[in-house]
């Protein structure tokens, strides 16, 4: 039983998909009030904000070490620094102009059938699947060359999710 890998809740279950909330926000933002947009930001935030204490106290339990604050600081940093990147700010932004260049080219085509409204929300759903991967794996990297090589610390799993062999 031991053998069995730890099921992450925040990872590896449904839960990560709170993650997306806003990058589902910023597709639907032609179409509903900004209130609602803003709500799914919250709802993003409140999930980086649980696995950030989650991973803490996950190292806190484990580490009994006289280094066990410094630890727990360093995890919680890294989680928070990389979930805000990977699961915030560049997904958002990312949805965000996709939809804002499908709408730049609805105004400039002259079909009338490429003018609908929910025309940009469709593209921006459709593009999230693909932007999740390439996202996280670009935050991993670049907080590996930054951040992590500026503290030394490094998570034992990437947060994306690949592990390394």
């Amino acid at each position: 039983m031991n053998n069995r890998e730890e099921v992450d809740l925040y990872r590896d279950t449904y839960v990560r998909y709170l993650g997306y909330a806003n990058e589902v926000g910023e597709a639907f933002r032609s179409l509903v009030p900004k209130s609602i947009v803003w709500f799914s930001y919250a709802l993003s935030s409140g999930y980086v904000l649980a696995d950030t204490v989650h991973k803490g106290a996950k190292v806190y339990q484990a580490n009994t070490t006289s280094q066990r604050t410094k630890n727990v600081l360093l995890s919680t940093s890294d989680t928070l620094i990389w979930q805000t990147f990977a699961s915030i700010i560049v997904p958002g932004f990312t949805i965000n102009r996709i939809c804002a260049a499908v709408q730049f080219a609805q105004r400039k085509s002259t079909r009338t059938a490429f003018k609908k409204p929910w025309i940009s929300t469709l593209v921006g759903l459709v593009s999230i699947p693909f932007i999740i991967h390439p996202i996280d794996h670009a935050v991993e990297g670049a907080m590996d060359v930054t951040y992590r090589k500026w503290t030394g610390y490094h998570p034992k799993v990437p947060l994306c999710g690949i592990k390394h062999e």
